[in-house]
Parts: C-alpha cells; structure tokens; sequence
C-alpha cells in the first residue's frame, strides 16, 4: 500500500512538472485559450451560416422536387436555382474542406489581416452543403398533407413552410444535424494551415516549443472531446423537450 502511495505521489509530482514546464512557464496556457476561443467563434459561425444556408437551398431543392407545375416563368425561374443549388452542392461537397479554406484565404480576400472572419465564412459555406442535404430529406419526410393543411389555412408556400413544414422537419432531422455540428467542430481543427491560433494549432504550437508533444496534444484531444460531450447532451435535452411537445 505504501509503495503505491509512493507511486502515486512520484506520478503527480511528474505531472505537476511537466504541466508546469509545457502550459505555465512564459505563458503558454494563453495561446491554448486562445486557440479554445477561436475554435468557438470559428463554430459557432459557421454554424450560424451553414445552418441559413442549408434552409435556403434546401427550400429551393424540395420545392423544385414536390412542384406539380413543370411549366410557366415560375418553375423556369426555380428550375435556375435548383441547377444553381445542385452545382454548389457538387462542387462543395466534392473538394477537400482545407483546399477551400486556402481558396477563400490566399485567393478570394487575399488582403485579409485575420483569418478568423475567413474561416468562418469558409467552413459556414462547406457546412451549408451538408446541412442542405439533411434539411432536404427532413422537408422530403413530411407529409404533402401538411402542405395542403397549410394552404387550407389560408398560408401562402413561404408562411406554410416557416409555420408548418420547418418545425416538424427540425425533430426529424435533429440527430443527423447533431452530428453535423460534431463534425463541424473538429474540422475547425484545420484552421490552422492559414495561420488561425485554433485549438489544434495552439497544442502544435506548443509541443513545437517545448519538444514535449503528450500532454499538449492530450489536452487538446480531451477538450475536444468535452466540448462534444456538452454539445450532445444539450441536444439530448432538446430532444426530450421536443418529444415533450408532441404530447
């Protein structure tokens, strides 16, 4: 018993040192905030902007899928969105998220000083792709009933689809948009390769410095691994919540 007290003591004496040595000595832990604050701001932008984009395209595509009117300037003007929703979606979805990240950084706002705004905007419009995708099987699940129950109820297309098609859509597809954000999270993890102090970056940076790469990248990996474990129980509560309302 005393031998493992020993053991216990030498082992949190070892990493009282090295914790000292990698995130406290000249301040290291700040870098590691830092890269934590960006990688939320990072996320929760480009969630924001997936999220409003997926609405939208998603809107265009099931329309254009559930129009029983395949003629007249309404469903040409529709037909050109939906052929302009189907090449984004392609090309988004067919190239690497990093490549679009550097395309968006050293190309389209070259002259950008901070490259937080830049991924944001970046991974909000890699993000749409897929959110599209997914609010468009949702919208696609509900009923055409509830469509006709709509307009019964003297709602135009638009007003049917925020009151009555959105919500109902939202509880199907609330899961796969879970695992979405989870996904959106840790492909923030990339931000770095256009000089963004991310979390990823910050623990990188840090091993670099100190030639000591397990507890910087540990660290990195169990906040990581926080962070989703908060986001999933909050949309666990949710779902509960929403299950709640049906009754």
């Amino acid at each position: 018993m005393i031998k493992i007290l020993d053991w216990l003591k030498q082992l949190w004496e070892s990493f009282s040192h090295e914790f000292d040595f990698v995130f406290i000595q000249g301040g290291r832990y700040q870098q590691m905030l830092t890269g934590i604050l960006n990688t939320l701001k990072i996320t929760a932008g480009a969630l924001l902007i997936g999220v409003l984009i997926g609405i939208i395209v998603a809107a265009i595509r099931s329309s254009y899928d559930k129009s029983r009117v395949r003629r007249g300037f309404g469903f040409t003007i529709l037909k050109v969105l939906n052929a302009i929703c189907k090449i984004y979606l392609t090309v988004i979805r067919g190239t690497p998220v990093v490549v679009q990240l550097m395309i968006f950084y050293f190309l389209v706002f070259v002259s950008a000083r901070d490259g937080v705004p830049v991924a944001i905007f970046a991974f909000g419009i890699n993000s749409g792709a897929y959110v599209a995708e997914i609010f468009r099987g949702g919208i696609m699940a509900v009923d055409n009933g509830q469509f006709e129950a709509g307009r019964s109820l003297g709602f135009n297309y638009v007003q049917t689809m925020i009151h009555i098609i959105i919500p109902q859509m939202f509880k199907a597809v609330l899961p796969t948009l879970c695992n979405e954000f989870i996904a959106l999270l840790k492909e923030t993890s990339v931000a770095g390769y256009v000089g963004v102090m991310d979390l990823t970056k910050a623990g990188n940076s840090i091993a670099g410095r100190t030639y000591s790469y397990f507890l910087p990248l540990l660290t990195v990996a169990a906040i990581y691994l926080v962070v989703v474990m908060i986001l999933t129980w909050l949309v666990g509560i949710l779902e509960r919540r929403l299950r709640k309302s049906d009754h």
